[in-house]
């Protein structure tokens, strides 16, 4: 598989579970585990200036397909990533890595060794500071024991060099941007003290309190209602918008994708079955499971995938 995201590109990379998107997306931010083998490539281009898309030699990251793969140039013009392996699959064999990972930043370009463990205690500056990372489940990803203020003041602190008072200053006023009801009050609020949607805003504020160049949403509206979705995809959208930041969106929802991203990469088996602008999957999709996707959202009396036909298990 080949995939580029360009500089403040909103890519939603969409299918069922188990097709690997969120795997390619754990791959990206350093987040597999230690027993994960991934080989393939994917480059970097962030500029000295810190800024996204801006011309700098490509470095190679752990990968992402179990099978060899080569960088190939990017269509885009500016692109912020590019990933690459062979195009039979991105789902990972399980085996043990050696060594340990090592990530920096040296002129803006982010640099990690290749066929390195992503379980280590030096990934923490890469992934705060240069990705930030929304879960699905905000309940797993926010301190219990931890008051809401402390813990995205600690993303600054630790990321951006920040005085605690600075750091708990520019926490309320994420509080503010991702519109949590009385934000003094939220910074003293424990986890268990708030709502789904707003432990997820929450989650969402310290995923950018660093000012990511990346923000990966990984089914981040799955676990709530459709009310609260539509008003977490449109934060993200303002969010992403304000800040210039690229957008990795992985969700299930083919409606919630069109809603958000200006490209969407269709998954299936680990493998990339479509890709294209929103327009062009949405209106006229080429795969036959593309089409099926479309239908099982669009009408309750759809067949059954692996029922229709060129489709199987």
């Amino acid at each position: 598989m080949s995939l580029d995201i360009a500089a403040s590109e909103r890519l939603a990379i969409i299918g069922e579970s188990g097709s690997g998107k969120s795997t390619l997306a754990l791959a990206i931010a350093g987040l597999l585990p230690a027993s994960a083998r991934i080989e393939g490539h994917i480059d970097w281009f962030l500029g000295s200036t810190g800024k996204a898309g801006a011309k700098a030699p490509p470095s190679v990251l752990p990968d992402i397909s179990p099978s060899r793969g080569e960088i190939a140039p990017s269509s885009l013009s500016s692109p912020i990533a590019n990933v690459a392996g062979d195009e039979a699959t991105a789902k990972l064999p399980i085996s043990p890595l050696e060594g340990e990972m090592s990530g920096r930043t040296e002129g803006g370009l982010i640099e990690r060794n290749p066929q390195k463990s992503l379980a280590k205690p030096s990934q923490p500056p890469f992934l705060g500071r240069d990705i930030g990372f929304v879960f699905q489940d905000p309940s797993a990803s926010l301190d219990p024991v931890m008051a809401i203020g402390k813990q995205i003041a600690e993303v600054a602190r630790t990321h951006l060099g920040l005085t605690w008072p600075q750091a708990y200053a520019k926490a309320k006023h994420l509080l503010e941007r991702v519109r949590l009801p009385d934000p003094d009050s939220a910074l003293r609020a424990f986890p268990h003290q708030l709502s789904g949607g707003q432990k997820q805003r929450v989650a969402i504020a310290a995923a950018i309190a660093a000012g990511p160049k990346l923000l990966i949403a990984d089914e981040a509206t799955s676990a709530l209602d459709t009310i609260v979705q539509a008003e977490i995809v449109a934060l993200i959208r303002r969010l992403v918008t304000e800040d210039g930041m690229t957008l990795l969106f992985i969700n299930h929802d083919i409606a919630l994708a069109a809603e958000l991203a200006e490209r969407i990469a269709v998954f299936r088996h680990g493998r990339l079955v479509e890709l294209g602008t929103t327009a062009q999957i949405i209106g006229a999709p080429a795969e036959p499971y593309t089409r099926a996707l479309l239908d099982a959202h669009i009408g309750l009396d759809a067949k059954p995938l692996l029922n229709r036909a060129g489709l199987h298990p």
